[in-house]
């Protein structure tokens, strides 16, 4: 019996077309990264409407005068460009405004302070080295525009652009410039609590800073040696989980970007434990209340 010869099977996947946004109307998304931050940020919005996206809730309304959509970014650097893209996909969005806490890198800074940035790196996207007679050691073919902390040495990102004949490499991603302006102009409009309800006061009044640079990485950083390198390395102010995330994800898709960031602790810099369970809330309150004062002020 003759056997007929064994013929490769293509199989024909339906690839699903993209999801039509939920909602047309040009807003800008207002982020922050988990409950407590979350919930100030509703305080005062108008005309909510909740949306359900990949388990997710995504609320449109108005806030100090401007259409928004409160994104719930989740923590961490994989959470938070996930859900800026989604939000970025399924609604017009026309900017992305971050608001939450962070840790302190700055020994100039202190707790309740709130820092808006104006470039954000991800510090922690690293290329672990080989230790060597002579040190640690990357491989010849790769790069660190930084010192090294023991065998930990940073790499840039590889980011594609709509429009770019091919991908570039960078570490700093920019906030928006005319964002940043509008943040400067309202810095000394906003008084800024420095008790927290019923508890401890700050020593010293908190105060809002614009400009110098920020760096994102997925580790809650409580380690003094850590937020020294940081600051030594990369100038930074302030160090958090998500920024420097939606900052790639927003320079990926030509969109306007700003954080502001309020200091619940000192990354390991303060002389007791960590201050974070004591200060969180004022300081996702003074982060909110800077935010505010920019969204009233922006044109």
């Amino acid at each position: 019996m003759r056997h007929l010869p064994v013929l490769p099977v293509l199989v024909l996947c339906a690839v699903p077309a993209l999801a039509d946004p939920v909602d047309p109307t040009p807003r800008l998304a207002v982020m922050s990264a988990f409950a407590p931050e979350w919930e100030i940020l509703q305080d005062g919005l108008e005309r909510a409407k909740t949306y359900d996206i990949n388990g997710s809730p995504f609320v449109t309304g108005v806030l100090e005068g401007k259409e928004v959509v409160l994104v719930l970014s989740g923590v961490s650097m994989v959470n938070a460009a996930m859900n800026t893209q989604i939000a970025l996909d399924r609604f017009e969005i026309e900017g992305i405004v971050f608001s939450g806490i962070a840790g302190g890198v700055d020994p100039a800074l202190g707790i309740g302070d709130v820092v808006v940035p104006e470039r954000w790196g991800q510090y922690l996207d690293a290329i672990m080295a080989r230790e060597t007679a002579d040190g640690f050691a990357i491989p010849p073919w790769m790069s660190s525009e930084f010192p090294n902390l023991g065998m930990r040495f940073v790499r840039s990102q590889e980011v594609q652009r709509a429009g770019a004949a091919e991908p570039e490499r960078r570490f700093w991603f920019p906030v928006d410039a005319r964002m940043l302006e509008v943040a400067r102009g309202v810095a000394d409009d906003v008084t800024l609590p420095d008790c927290v309800a019923g508890a401890e006061c700050l020593s010293t009044p908190p105060r809002i800073v614009t400009g110098g640079n920020g760096v994102s990485g997925a580790a809650f950083v409580d380690n003094a040696d850590l937020r020294d390198w940081a600051f030594d390395t990369f100038d930074a102010r302030v160090l958090d989980m998500e920024s420097a995330a939606v900052a790639h994800v927003a320079y990926a898709n030509d969109t306007p970007f700003i954080a502001f960031r309020s200091l619940s602790d000192l990354a390991g810099g303060g002389a007791a434990e960590n201050e974070m369970g004591t200060f969180m809330g004022l300081a996702a309150g003074n982060s909110a209340a800077v935010m505010r004062a920019f969204l009233s002020a922006l044109e």
